[in-house]
């Protein structure tokens, strides 16, 4: 069965990018409407997994924290923090690396470069206070289908003038009413275009503050560890949420390889230009799948054997269907309820310790987004000519690294906190538009590379904690 559903995802892998090229070849441009239609049966497959993150979430933390002892869970959670610290400044300096040596943007003008989309304004230090503002949701409900986000609005200033003789209507008739308020008016607000200023304001995300969640989940699952037998009901009940919520999941991964071929043909019909990948933007997309290919198949199969002197290889084939889900889906958050089933039932890994590594990765180890972010970066700095000294690379090692963990497990998130990477090191914020012709397949790549390092970590958490459980 296992076998059979694996050989199906990646035939509904092959299926959509055969079907996404046949229907490009049909010619034409496609309407929105119809890329939606043709997209359909894919969302449907991200409704049914998103579906059951929340449950998952919620039910298996805090069953699984519950299950132990204050002082295991401790241990656990600095296993799990300090090798997503690792990972992520690898991957952040593989990059550099990879960038550095390559220089995707040597020989590249950036006026010679198409421009896609448009950039959009962030401020590195609301995003981080974001970050700890969804860490302590003051509503939990509101925390299931929302998240806190600041956004910056342009608003002009008011200036308030004292009348003057410019001021009155002349041409108005001494008895009209507008003669009399401008003449008895003691001041006129006038608005005007200059200065203005950029006012936080709070915005809907619409999504899911899975941050917060995990965060309640663990402090709840602590607390609840300590009741004793009167905490059991409690914990039975999880217990028999994260079963049921398993049971639906083997139900609905059946579909998945129908559901991801044809997300990924929406896709490639969406596209507007392929031959960008040959052109001057193809050197940068080749940069990053090769650091992400390194990363993935040699840096963290090596931490992986380091630490449990285990065959990584054989534990990466057991997550094979999380993998070809995160391609398919492009969200580490959707690939979640596969991820859980591959460790548990392919790697063997406790549930007590996937239920907490996984969704704490899925939220904050983003290894494959630092890595992109550090490319990217150069490869702005390439086009532009302009020379990154030591002390800007480092920035871009520092920031690459914190805006990683401020992006959330969902479609492009990495779009978002590449505009404080450029701003840190003073590089032009609008180039973004450079790059986002190859970012939603480059998307699909990290996906893949951080839900290897989440079930990785798990794998090497379990090995290092297991004689403790």
């Amino acid at each position: 069965k296992e076998n059979l559903l694996l050989v199906l995802l990646f035939c509904g892998v092959f299926l959509g990018v055969g079907m996404g090229f046949m229907v490009r070849s049909i010619g034409g441009d496609f309407s929105k409407r119809q890329i939606m239609y043709l997209m359909f049966p894919g969302e449907i497959l991200m409704r049914m997994l998103k579906m059951l993150i929340l449950p998952l979430i919620v039910a298996s933390l805090i069953a699984g924290i519950a299950g132990l002892d204050a002082k295991t869970c401790g241990k656990m959670g600095l296993r799990t923090i300090a090798y997503f610290a690792c990972t992520t400044i690898l991957a952040v300096i593989l990059g550099i690396i990879m960038a550095v040596s390559i220089r995707p943007g040597g020989g590249a003008e950036a006026s010679e470069i198409k421009r896609y989309g448009a950039a959009k304004r962030v401020n590195s230090v609301d995003t981080f206070l974001d970050l700890i503002r969804n860490l302590f949701p003051d509503n939990l409900i509101l925390s299931c289908v929302d998240a806190y986000r600041t956004v910056e609005k342009k608003e002009f200033k008011e200036k308030i003038m004292p009348k003057t003789n410019d001021t009155l209507n002349t041409t108005a008739s001494p008895t009209s009413l507008v003669y009399y308020l401008l003449n008895n008016a003691t001041n006129v607000t006038e608005k005007v275009g200059e200065p203005y200023e950029w006012v936080p304001t709070k915005s809907s995300t619409g999504q899911t503050n899975v941050l917060g969640i995990v965060m309640f989940s663990i402090l709840f699952g602590v607390m609840l560890g300590r009741m004793d037998s009167r905490g059991k009901p409690v914990l039975d009940f999880c217990s028999v949420i994260v079963e049921v919520t398993m049971k639906l999941f083997t139900v609905f991964i059946w579909y998945s390889p129908v559901g991801i071929a044809f997300l990924i043909a929406a896709k490639i019909v969406e596209m507007e230009d392929f031959s960008v990948l040959v052109g001057k933007v193809g050197l940068y997309f080749i940069t990053v799948l090769s650091g992400l290919f390194v990363h993935g198949s040699v840096v963290l199969p090596g931490l992986f054997f380091l630490g449990s002197r285990q065959n990584p290889y054989k534990f990466i084939y057991g997550i094979s269907q999380a993998m070809a889900t995160a391609f398919g889906t492009s969200s580490s958050s959707a690939t979640m309820p596969v991820t859980l089933h591959c460790l548990e039932h392919n790697n063997h890994v406790d549930p007590r310790v996937s239920s907490f590594v996984i969704p704490v990765g899925a939220t904050i180890n983003m290894d494959g987004t630092a890595l992109y972010e550090a490319v990217a970066a150069l490869f702005i700095a390439q086009v532009n000519n302009m020379d990154m000294d030591f002390g800007q690379i480092v920035t871009i090692s520092i920031t690459a690294t914190a805006a990683s963990i401020g992006a959330a497990g969902v479609p492009q998130a990495g779009l978002v906190t590449m505009v404080i990477v450029l701003s840190a090191v003073g590089l032009p914020v609008n180039d973004i538009t450079l790059i986002l012709v190859v970012d939603w397949f480059l998307d699909r790549f990290r996906t893949m590379t951080n839900v290897m390092g989440d079930s990785l970590g798990a794998g090497l958490v379990y090995h290092l904690s297991k004689h403790e459980l």
